[in-house]
């Protein structure tokens, strides 16, 4: 990676579902570009991308690899991304780095559940996005059918811009639709010279004076229509659409030859540094993505690399950084020194002299740097939002298998946990038990055998636990005191207090007292703290100074403790606002502690006199199997007590059918669509909202949860 010009960057993640056959053209790529002097292969275990010991006995990508080429004056940045919704997270924190994403899609398969998915999360980002139809070589593949699919999933905008010059085995080429052949085979599944007209009115459609032209004088020259092209996979008026064999090696050049002439640049960055917010002074900041701007990059990758070390991959946005340089982690103020600027290329990696904006870098050996974090040369440099993950779902209680295991354990997870923001790891205080949440069981058996493989750690396991929390459906109210004498200084503190629900729909601090927290019902008001996480207001409505102020936030402090276990089962609550009204003290007893204690206990007590239920995860879920076992699905899913709401039938005779099921009917679900469908069912699931869980299904987890603290005690 030599020294380059911000405009000849070109970041590029590749993505889509799981065996479309991304990581075979990340190395074809490379391979095209002669970044490699041999073509890598999956299959053989040579491939430059695939470089973990799980992802060989997977056969699949779990995590995005960081490669790097140069092609025709430019520089690529390329993130091949994990294609199976089980590792969504690594795929998520490739789409935050990069301006052009490239959906691949298998010729046989077409468009699948996690193509769609990752065609929607691109397209919130607002990236450019190009299509690769994958895998043209094989006996089943039809190319026109994968791009009606394609057309008819993504929309009209969709156009080839090479086709093959046969399906199948017979495939030995493309032809470009710009300048298509004056001669077009036979064999031609579709014809270029056709679909060069769609392919120009894509194009003028985002350029108003180059459309006039084009209406005007009935065509436009090549030199215009390329220059034009990037600015429409920018403004979304076309997504192109390529073919490529990457295993054999074909179109994968004019693939490439397309990314680095038409791929956006990072100057098509600017619309995420709009309106970027500046220290603790609120004012914004206008940035450019240019070498002369002030250094702003964003940590969006980390790795504990068995003999690397750490390693923290930055996406550089504005500006300029060189070696050996201080910088302010400005999520947690801290400042650093880096040492060397890396490049790296699957397990290799290179020191470089510089990175500009545009360019990915790692870092090694630097800790206090995690996935999200913004890092500047000033604390008041203008801060990047939090990259959003879907919340990890599925949990379990997990124990080292030998004694004396338990700090390698911890130490092991929470490394992993750092890499990957969608594994959480908890301590519950009921159990005492350690339990890591993820996105889905997969997900929590790679993390167990990297437990094995990095750390040396056998686990014993046990069931998923769902993350229940609890609400209150009708006001409460109740108070207590809290008095100890045991010799010495003794503890005093009373505290009063009401609780009422807060609306779900309640997102912010302006609209909780907008509707809710505001003087007509809370005529004394003196403030009101507010906790989007949890939908849990804190209003402070306490008169004459029957409380000090400075026993407040120690009252505060014990009913967050409280909210962390609820009064039925233990669960996490939310939607609650919390009213502290009247209370005493002692000039010499009272403390913080004291306070503490008689706020959670009071809280505890206006819950259970306010009609607390639990509410239980609801999932998205997304089925696509072949059209014979619709029936089936359609009569299992209700089982499940889960809801359909659509059904839509897709080319390649499969149906997808959208439903709304608790997470708890969803845990085993993998095996299960597998056996019904035999084998040939796919489905993504994400998080929706949480619902009231029905009554007997609550006296079931009830019941659970006090035979789990009786046997405690």
């Amino acid at each position: 990676m030599g020294r380059h010009l911000v405009d000849d960057v070109r970041d590029i993640a590749l993505i889509g579902h799981r065996a479309a056959g991304k990581t075979s053209l990340a190395d074809a790529l490379l391979y095209e570009a002669r970044a490699v002097d041999r073509l890598g292969s999956v299959d053989d275990g040579t491939s430059i991308a695939d470089t973990d010991e799980e992802e060989h006995l997977h056969h699949f990508s779990i995590d995005t690899h960081v490669l790097h080429a140069e092609h025709g004056g430019k520089c690529l940045h390329i993130l091949d991304a994990p294609g199976s919704p089980d590792f969504i997270g690594a795929a998520l924190e490739a789409l935050t780095a990069v301006e052009t994403a490239v959906i691949v899609v298998c010729a046989i398969n077409g468009v699948q559940p996690n193509t769609r998915r990752m065609y929607r999360e691109a397209t919130a980002r607002g990236l450019g996005r190009a299509i690769v139809i994958n895998k043209i070589d094989t006996d089943k593949a039809h190319f026109d059918a994968a791009v009606e699919s394609i057309r008819e999933n993504f929309g009209k905008h969709c156009i080839p811009f090479d086709v093959p010059d046969a399906d199948g085995p017979a495939f030995s080429q493309v032809f470009s639709v710009l300048d298509p052949p004056a001669d077009v085979p036979a064999s031609c599944p579709m014809n270029p010279q056709d679909l060069r007209s769609l392919l120009i009115d894509a194009v003028v459609e985002a350029d108003e004076t180059l459309m006039e032209k084009y209406l005007n004088d009935g065509e436009i020259s090549r030199e215009e229509l390329e220059a034009a092209i990037p600015n429409a996979i920018a403004a979304g008026t076309l997504v192109p659409i390529f073919c490529t064999s990457a295993k054999q090696d074909k179109g994968v050049k004019e693939l490439l030859e397309a990314l680095s002439r038409y791929g956006l640049s990072p100057s098509y960055s600017r619309k995420r540094l709009n309106g970027l917010v500046c220290g603790s002074n609120g004012t914004t900041a206008h940035l450019e993505p240019t070498e002369t701007s002030e250094f702003l990059g964003q940590v969006f990758k980390v790795v504990h690399d068995r003999y690397v070390g750490h390693l923290s991959f930055i996406r550089i946005l504005t500006g300029k950084l060189t070696p050996n340089h201080q910088i302010v982690n400005l999520n947690t103020g801290k400042s650093m020194r880096l040492g060397h600027l890396l490049a790296v290329q699957g397990k290799t990696s290179t020191a470089v002299e510089e990175a500009v904006a545009g360019d990915i870098v790692a870092v090694a050996k630097i800790d206090g740097l995690h996935v999200g974090d913004t890092i500047a040369f000033r604390a008041d440099a203008p801060i990047l939002p939090a990259i959003a993950f879907p919340p990890p779902m599925f949990g379990l209680a997990i124990a080292p298998k030998n004694r004396g295991d338990e700090q390698k354990i911890s130490a092991g997870l929470h490394k992993i946990a750092e890499e990957d923001p969608t594994v959480k790891l908890t301590h519950d205080q009921q159990t005492h038990e350690m339990v890591i949440t993820g996105v889905s069981q997969l997900h929590l058996e790679v993390v167990q055998e990297r437990l094995k493989h990095r750390f040396d750690v056998d686990v014993v396991t046990k069931e998923p636990k769902i993350p229940y929390h609890e609400t209150i459906t009708g006001p409460g109210a109740a108070d207590h005191r809290h008095k100890k004498q045991s010799g010495g200084r003794g503890q005093f503190a009373e505290v009063h207090l009401r609780v009422y629900p807060l609306d779900r729909d309640i997102t912010t601090q302006a609209e909780l007292e907008e509707r809710f927290a505001n003087k007509a019902r809370f005529e004394k008001m003196r403030a009101v703290r507010y906790d989007p996480g949890l939908n849990f207001a804190f209003i402070d409505h306490i008169v004459g100074g029957s409380i000090p102020n400075q026993f407040l936030p120690a009252i505060e402090k014990g009913i967050r403790e409280a909210l962390e276990r609820g009064p039925l089962a233990g669960c996490r609550m939310q939607d609650i606002a919390v009213e502290v009204h009247f209370g005493k003290d002692h000039p010499v007893d009272s403390s913080e502690a004291a306070f503490k204690t008689a706020g959670r206990i009071a809280f505890r007590k206006a819950c259970l006199a306010a009609r607390p239920v639990l509410l239980e995860p609801i999932v998205r879920l997304e089925v696509t199997v072949p059209s014979r076992f619709t029936g089936a699905i359609l009569g299992d899913l209700p089982t499940r007590r889960a809801q359909v709401e659509d059904q839509d039938t897709l080319p390649g005779d499969h149906t997808v059918i959208a439903a709304r099921a608790p997470l708890s009917e969803m845990a085993r679900y993998a095996s299960q669509l597998g056996g019904i469908s035999q084998g040939q069912g796919a489905y993504t699931v994400e998080l929706s909202h949480y619902e009231q869980v029905p009554a007997n299904v609550q006296a079931a987890i009830v019941a659970r949860a006090e035979h789990a603290v009786d046997e405690e005690e």
